[in-house]
């Protein structure tokens, strides 16, 4: 069973950074393609991150230049650091995880909560 586990939310004020991470069981991340999404209250869920192919990094528009994913495959685990936090970042991050390029992601942890100030 493939279990993701997030990690590193919290409550910062508008500019600062905090750092998420992800720590994946059950499947190897060195061959899966792995994501981070958020959804604010009265929002849908939307893609933030996505990372494949050890080195491949795709971002949604509004945090190119202030997110970075990244992966340690030896831990299996992700992480999205985040700089320049704005108060529409605020939301649930979720991790998730799809077997390859071009799948569905079929596996999510269950959220950690990331609120920002103004």
């Amino acid at each position: 069973q493939v279990q993701l586990v997030e990690s590193g939310g919290g409550l910062v004020q508008a500019g600062d950074s905090l750092r998420l991470s992800c720590a994946a069981s059950g499947r190897s991340i060195s061959t899966a393609v792995m994501g981070w999404f958020r959804q604010a209250p009265g929002k849908e869920r939307e893609f933030v991150a996505g990372s494949w192919s050890g080195t491949m990094t795709s971002y949604a528009g509004s945090v190119k230049g202030r997110f970075t994913i990244s992966r340690d495959n030896a831990k299996n685990t992700v992480t999205l650091q985040m700089k320049s936090l704005k108060p529409e970042d605020t939301a649930i991050y979720y991790c998730a995880t799809a077997p390859g390029r071009g799948k569905k992601y079929d596996y999510w942890g269950q959220g950690t909560q990331v609120t920002v100030s103004s």
